[in-house]
């Protein structure tokens, strides 16, 4: 199978980026911007806070990139080292090669960036496919990851099958729909306008990836010996929240699980909540 890159054409791409650098100029807090190299290509990092502060990982969702981490970082970068991270193959400043979910590639590329970072334990914060990420290199490295926090993770609980057809339908439809799609992932809720705009963007210019993420089997989620808490939007339209949550609660007693009425799956105005777990679990 011929590897899928993450932009449709370079001018679809130099669109969205010029977009994403505008955007970070909202990331107040002053910040380092990284590239770093791994086996699957160059990585784009924004780090900030104290470099001798405990290292705290933020893997963003698909079709976005660490731009939706401006606010929130700014408050996790008050007590940690932060690294938010452009996954490979997503519409951000990182290679463009999308990697097989099935097999070691992730894994072994969020190794290579520990690596380059000289870090040897970090707590993880993801969103959907990239807190799949988070679970996945948790359960292979579990004794490199401190602290797990999971908001509306893949993997867990069934995708909705209805939601792929749903996103197409609604892209047919053009701009128009793809701003109904955005804001009932968002549970409905307003989305700030610079950011609806830039999420039609990237929907413009985006190779969406369209393979269902593979859940993980009782005995992987097991090894997620470490602190863990799970936040899920009762909207979600993408996952299953009831199953995510009944399961992954039935399978690690020690997890805290979060379902947040009204919510859908884009989960925002967390950072208190998540702050607390890291500083107090």
């Amino acid at each position: 199978m011929k590897t899928k890159l993450a932009f449709k054409s370079p001018e679809g791409k130099a669109a969205v980026l010029r977009s994403y650098d505008t955007l970070l100029e909202h990331w107040t807090l002053p910040n380092e911007k990284l590239t770093v190299d791994t086996r699957y290509g160059s990585t784009f990092i924004i780090a900030s806070g104290e470099k001798n502060a405990p290292p705290l990982i933020l893997l963003h969702g698909s079709a976005m990139n660490s731009v939706m981490w401006t606010s929130d970082a700014c408050e996790y970068s008050r007590n940690h080292r932060v690294y938010a991270v452009d996954l490979p193959g997503e519409p951000g400043r990182s290679a463009e090669n999308q990697l097989p979910f099935s097999g070691p590639a992730f894994v072994e590329w969020l190794d290579d960036v520990y690596k380059a970072l000289s870090i040897e334990k970090a707590s993880l914060i993801g969103i959907s496919l990239g807190a799949w990420l988070a679970i996945k290199f948790s359960v292979s490295y579990p004794e490199k990851v401190d602290k797990l926090v999971l908001l509306c993770p893949a993997g867990i609980g069934p995708q909705r099958t209805s939601f792929l057809f749903k996103s197409m339908a609604h892209m047919i439809l053009g701009e128009k729909g793809m701003e109904r799609l955005y804001k009932k992932v968002n549970g409905n809720q307003t989305i700030p306008d610079e950011m609806l705009q830039y999420q039609k963007l990237i929907g413009k210019n985006f190779n969406f990836r369209r393979e269902v993420i593979p859940l993980f089997s009782d005995s992987e989620l097991k090894r997620l010996t470490m602190p863990v808490i799970l936040f899920l939007g009762e909207k979600d339209i993408m996952f299953h929240s009831s199953k995510t949550a009944k399961r992954l609660g039935n399978i690690i007693p020690h997890a805290n699980i979060n379902v947040l009425p009204g919510a859908g799956h884009a989960l925002i105005n967390l950072a208190d909540k998540i702050i607390a777990f890291l500083k107090y679990q």
